[in-house]
């Protein structure tokens, strides 16, 4: 709140004891809005009014979503094929393991003496999305030489069949849940694995390999990707999607293999080389996930000229919806206590515990002065330390409890000072909208002054993609209390 608003409303709050005592109902209403301090509402010198909410559902595309995959982020490999809200998700997962260094041999260059035993792909899964009681199956490809493929580039999330790959190496089918129960191998006794053994063949490869001359695989890291471009993994059933975290010390490749000592005749000494995901030799990967809404709620509700009662929210690569909150126009000035943007889950079930809600949603606004999204002007403030108010900002969920007693999610965004500089006629009607990324880059500031321009990556916490989805309930009807609205707290002037 504004300083010269608090001597003001301390005044107002010690003359109202006595309705603060006779209206505790409408005193706590106003209260839980936020943390800021809020006059009663007492109707003689503290009102309240709720502003009808349009919102329409819609869809993020090529065209307004560029969301890129870092080695940074969680990735995420399955394949979720029944929710009822969403649909159908497929997250498939491309990535190179490296050798610790170059050149590189293992025991012995010469081939003839090491005697492979196996060789497996080790994951290093974070955690699960969806049904753990359905099984699934991972598939592990080769990608292709003739893929485009690089360790230089980051992908974009929702761009699909861009690497060829063919060649299967191995596949695993099992439940997506105990990942904390401890794997016992060869050399390697900890949690968080998903090991997926690759066929002998592939593992001769390896073997055959030299660190000699220049077109010696191991030689450098461009003669080894000519070799080997990388890793493909997809899952080709099952209801659920797995975390991947690439650079954790389980994900890597196991060469296990036996070699001779020299002068020894039998192959008498066991071991194990590790190929990881290291950013010293620039390993590439990409995380492509798709959506199909085929059939669903989200599908029938999808029409961006029609006001939609249901708004269907999914993390990147995912669905947004466009609000419109046309009883601000011709608002007159007041003095604005508190404004927020109020929107609650609709109960969908057993489903909403296997797909939950995203971890934080994000309220940003249309300018059509520059044809670009801006964070909401006065209420988004960033940090000293280049992050945001996400969490006063209203991003982040309560738990609350609907009519029938279930329990559900309830945001409340503050666009308290953005409404003030509206009916000030400092500021536009502008048009928000409702998402749930992972990050944020756009328009940040002041329109209009010098310092407005564009922010940074912006993480939201927890930072994810692909999994949390959320139905929430639109502006209609106006008799359903689950309404999403727009609350405002206000003095005349």
């Amino acid at each position: 709140m504004n300083k010269r608003y608090l001597i003001p409303t301390l005044l107002f709050l010690c003359a109202g004891s006595i309705l603060w005592l006779s209206s505790c109902k409408k005193i706590n209403e106003a209260t839980e809005l936020g943390d800021d301090l809020i006059p009663p509402v007492d109707n003689i010198t503290t009102f309240d009014t709720t502003l009808a909410i349009q919102a329409f559902n819609n869809i993020f595309d090529l065209t307004n979503d560029s969301t890129r995959s870092t080695a940074a982020d969680e990735q995420y490999v399955g394949l979720i094929t029944n929710d009822p809200l969403f649909g159908r998700t497929d997250a498939k997962l491309f990535f190179q393991l490296k050798p610790p260094f170059y050149r590189y041999a293992f025991n012995q260059t010469e081939p003839d003496s090491l005697l492979l035993d196996s060789v497996v792909l080790v994951l290093h899964p974070t955690n699960v999305y969806g049904d753990t009681t359905v099984s699934q199956t991972f598939n592990v490809y080769e990608i292709d030489q003739s893929s485009v493929f690089k360790s230089d580039s980051a992908y974009l999330i929702r761009k699909p069949n861009q690497f060829a790959y063919n060649n299967l190496l191995g596949t695993r089918t099992f439940f997506p849940r105990g990942f904390q129960d401890t794997v016992r191998a060869f050399r390697d006794t900890t949690p968080y694995q998903v090991r997926i053994r690759l066929n002998d063949a592939f593992g001769q490869r390896l073997l055959n390999y030299d660190s000699v001359g220049v077109n010696g695989a191991y030689n450098s890291d461009t003669a080894f990707q000519k070799k080997l471009k990388g890793f493909a993994v997809e899952s080709t059933n099952g209801n659920a999607v797995v975390g991947i975290n690439l650079t954790g010390a389980n994900t890597k490749l196991a060469v296990y293999y036996k070699w001779k000592r020299p002068q020894h005749t039998a192959f008498d000494t066991a071991t194990v080389a590790y190929f990881n995901f290291t950013s010293v030799y620039g390993a590439g990967q990409a995380n492509i996930v798709t959506r199909d809404y085929s059939g669903t709620s989200w599908a029938s509700a999808a029409n961006d000229e029609v006001e939609d009662n249901q708004i269907f929210i999914q993390n990147t690569p995912g669905t947004f919806a466009k609000i419109k909150i046309p009883g601000l126009i011709g608002l007159n000035n007041r003095v604005i206590h508190r404004a927020e943007l109020i929107m609650e889950q609709v109960y969908n079930g057993p489903t909403d515990s296997l797909f939950y809600v995203p971890g934080s949603l994000f309220v940003d606004a249309y300018d059509p002065s520059i044809s670009k999204y801006r964070t909401v002007p006065y209420d988004l403030l960033m940090t000293s330390t280049g992050g945001a108010n996400y969490s006063s900002f209203g991003s982040y969920p309560t738990v609350a409890k609907d009519a029938n007693g279930n329990t559900i999610r309830r945001w409340r965004f503050n666009l308290t000072r953005y409404v003030q500089h509206v009916v000030n006629g400092k500021l536009p009607i502008y048009d928000l909208r409702l998402s749930s990324p992972s990050y944020v880059i756009e328009t940040y500031g002041i329109p209009g002054l010098v310092t407005d321009g564009t922010i940074a990556i912006q993480p939201l916490t927890p930072v994810s993609v692909t999994r949390g989805r959320v139905r929430l309930q639109g502006g209609q009807p106006l008799n359903n209390p689950q309404r999403m609205r727009l609350r405002i707290v206000y003095s005349k002037i």
